[in-house]
């Protein structure tokens, strides 16, 4: 597959066919680096970790949530900024080892939270994908995210090295040979996501005239519904929204009408179940199914089965998971005539405090 771009190829699109390059590019360049931050995870003064980060980030925060809690079965949890910035008022941080996370390594309020941890003695971590950023410079610690550069507005490469780094760190910290493994064919795996995920777009023009969608998963990809919700709203400006489905249940279902799309996420694994519960509830409100699977079963019922790849851990299936959500949104936004690599209104570069 040759990378250049050409006239009618978009950056978005050359950068989400590099996902798998990058990935590789990441595993070899800093598994050495993730070996040693593993050592800081189980010092004996860590009792949680707290994660910093905004956007795409917070969606990779999410999926840290489940697998560094089971690594070092501590509670993961998420930093409220505007303590550290707004309020001035930061919480005591014993216990914490702290993480930032921000592709640009430049969020202003990301950045306050490590400086804070430095301050009060806590070990910090930033992932990021310029280590030479202000965020980098604040942090102890720092994991290059090693995507290269990302032209196009939306994250596609970055986020996905985001997981992939959290991964990397995850087989480190539990010194686990299988999961190393299992994360090492995620690069060719990744490949064929790609391009399986690209032979249903077509089908997407159906959806060309919705208002918006719904986009549902649980465990380890609950932080992939919120980044196909995000990209297909940053790209598209429609309005879709994210939910598990027990919060689904618990009232959102009853603006979902006939003929509104939701996205399930439910790969093969402990999370499927619970996930393809749901699609009797969606078939009755006459909802139309788009379904992110590798589980022939629910494909079937969709009414358009975005298919994964066979033969991924669930742990890892966040990393192909995210892929057809993001040609969806790249589809669905070309179709609405949108310039998918400059979203209106949107930045590369976001500076909250």
């Amino acid at each position: 597959m040759c990378f250049a771009r050409e006239k009618s190829v978009s950056w978005l699109e050359t950068e989400l066919r590099e996902q798998p390059a990058a990935l590789a590019r990441l595993l070899d360049q800093q598994g050495a680096r993730a070996a040693e931050l593993a050592a800081v995870f189980r010092r004996d003064d860590v009792r949680y970790v707290l994660i910093a980060s905004r956007g795409s980030s917070s969606n990779a925060a999410r999926y840290a949530q489940y697998v560094l809690g089971r690594a070092n079965r501590v509670p993961v949890m998420f930093a409220t900024p505007s303590l550290y910035t707004i309020y001035e008022q930061p919480p005591r941080l014993d216990g914490a080892i702290v993480i930032g996370i921000s592709q640009s390594g430049a969020s202003p309020d990301v950045r306050a939270v490590l400086a804070e941890a430095r301050r009060q003695g806590r070990p910090t971590i930033a992932l990021t994908n310029d280590p030479s950023s202000p965020l980098a410079s604040e942090a102890e610690y720092v994991l290059p995210l090693e995507a290269g550069e990302e032209k196009a507005v939306a994250a596609t490469k970055t986020y996905l090295n985001s997981l992939g780094a959290i991964a990397l760190m995850f087989a480190a910290i539990s010194d686990d040979d299988v999961a190393r493994a299992e994360l090492e064919r995620m690069p060719s795996l990744l490949e064929e996501q790609i391009e399986l995920s690209f032979e249903p777009a077509a089908a997407l023009a159906s959806y060309m005239g919705v208002a918006g969608a719904t986009v549902v998963a649980r465990g380890v990809n609950y932080g992939t519904a919120f980044e196909i919700a995000l990209k297909i709203r940053e790209l598209s400006g429609l309005m879709v929204e994210a939910y598990s489905p027990a919060d689904l249940m618990h009232g959102p279902i009853a603006a979902i009408r006939p003929g509104w799309p939701v996205v399930v996420v439910a790969p093969s694994g402990p999370a499927h179940e619970s996930v393809a519960e749901l699609v009797p509830a969606l078939v009755a409100r006459q909802a139309r199914l788009l379904a992110v699977s590798d589980v022939p079963e629910l494909l079937r019922q969709a009414d358009t089965a975005l298919p994964l790849v066979a033969g991924v851990p669930e742990w890892l299936s966040p990393l192909v998971a995210v892929v057809p959500g993001q040609v969806t949104a790249m589809r669905l936004a070309r179709l609405r005539g949108l310039d998918v690599d400059n979203p209106a209104g949107l930045r590369k570069v976001t500076l909250t405090r």
